[in-house]
């Protein structure tokens, strides 16, 4: 079921017209995908450049909402990468920003 709810979590970023607009959830149950940040580009499933207006665009663009009922999808932080649905990388640079699956 995870990574059923993991690819749809994807599917719904990548195909997004302007930056996924994402939540984070205050617990995993609450959440459409846990997600990892990793120190290293090269372990990341996503590069992520973090916006501040959300009508950028491109794969890997986030734009954080403070509320749920905006969100295209929400997330959970872990502190460990086995548990993660997603594994990202934050990037200063939006021309960095891609997701692989």
């Amino acid at each position: 079921m995870r990574t059923i709810s993991a690819s749809l979590f994807s599917l719904l970023l990548v195909t997004s017209a302007s930056a996924a607009q994402i939540f984070v959830a205050d617990y995993k149950s609450d959440a459409d995908a846990v997600v990892y940040v990793t120190k290293y580009k090269s372990e990341a499933n996503c590069i992520v450049y973090e916006s501040r207006y959300k009508s950028e665009t491109g794969p890997g663009v986030w734009f954080f909402t403070q509320y749920k009922s905006e969100a295209r999808a929400s997330i959970f932080y872990t502190r460990y990468k086995s548990e993660a649905d997603l594994v990202v990388f934050f990037t200063p640079y939006k021309s960095e920003a891609r997701c692989r699956y």
